[in-house]
C-alpha cells in the first residue's frame, strides 16, 4: 500500500495550542505596553502641570503692581491702603499676570488661599478677577473673592502650605531684613515665598517646590503716579 501523508487530531490540537499561547503572550505584552505608556504618559503631564503652575505663581507674583483699595468703615467714609496684603494662609494683590491670558491680558485681583483637603491636608488655590480700578476692589473688603471670581486648584495634597513676606531692604544701612508672616504695611513687600511639600512623595514624580519671587516695585501705591517725562 502507498504510504499516506496528512496531520493527525494531536498535531492539529497541539498547534491550535501553540498558535493560543503564542497570541494570549502577545496580548499580554501588548497590554502591559500599553499601561506602560499610559502611566509614563500620566506621570509626565503631571511634572508639566507643576512645572507649569511653579511658572504661573512666580510670573504673578513678580508681575504685582503697587495699587491701592477703597473700603469703606462703619462711619461710612472710604478708607484708601495698599492692597497687596496677607497671612500665612491668604495673599490678595493686583497682578499684570493672569493664568488664562498671561502677560497679554488685562491687570488681575489674583487671591490665594490655603483650604484645608482630605485627612488633614491642604491646597493652594487661587481666584481671579478684572481689576478695572480701586472700586473693583470693593468685593474683597470682607475678606472674601467674588461669586463669579474664577477658582483654580494650583496645588493639592500637600502636607502643609505657608506663605511669608520679606520685608523690604532698608538702602540706607544695606541689612538684612527678616521674613514675615503677615503683611499689612502700606507698601510691597521685597519678595513673597511659598512654601510647599506634598503629605505623600511619588517616587519619579516632581514634587511641588518652594517658589520665592522678587517684587520690583517699589512705589507707595498712596501716592498719585505722576508721569516725570
Amino acid at each position: 500500500m502507498g504510504s499516506q501523508r496528512g496531520v493527525t487530531l494531536l498535531e492539529l490540537l497541539i498547534a491550535v495550542s501553540l498558535v493560543a499561547l503564542l497570541s494570549t503572550g502577545m496580548l499580554f505584552a501588548m497590554r502591559t505596553s500599553v499601561l506602560t505608556y499610559e502611566k509614563t504618559a500620566r506621570r509626565l503631564e503631571e511634572n508639566r502641570r507643576v512645572v507649569g503652575v511653579e511658572r504661573i505663581i512666580a510670573s504673578q507674583l513678580g508681575g504685582a503692581m503697587a495699587v491701592a483699595s477703597i473700603c469703606p468703615t462703619p462711619a461710612g467714609l472710604p478708607v484708601s491702603a495698599s492692597f497687596m496684603a496677607g497671612t500665612a494662609g491668604v495673599l490678595r494683590l493686583v497682578s499684570s499676570y493672569s493664568i488664562a491670558e498671561g502677560a497679554r491680558g488685562y491687570p488681575q485681583i489674583v487671591e490665594y488661599r490655603v483650604l484645608p483637603s482630605d485627612a488633614g491636608q491642604v491646597r493652594l488655590v487661587a481666584s481671579e478677577n478684572l481689576y478695572s480700578g480701586p472700586q473693583s476692589t470693593l468685593p474683597y473688603c470682607a475678606g472674601t473673592p467674588p461669586p463669579d471670581a474664577r477658582v483654580v486648584v494650583l496645588a493639592d495634597h500637600l502636607a502643609y502650605c505657608r506663605i511669608s513676606y520679606h520685608e523690604p531692604y532698608n538702602i540706607s544701612t544695606f541689612e538684612e531684613t527678616p521674613w514675615l508672616i503677615i503683611w499689612n504695611r502700606p507698601v510691597l513687600p521685597a519678595a513673597v515665598r511659598i512654601e510647599m511639600r506634598p503629605a505623600a512623595p511619588v517616587a519619579g514624580a516632581i514634587a511641588p517646590l518652594d517658589i520665592t519671587a522678587p517684587i520690583r516695585v517699589t512705589r507707595d501705591p498712596l501716592i498719585p503716579y505722576v508721569d516725570r517725562f
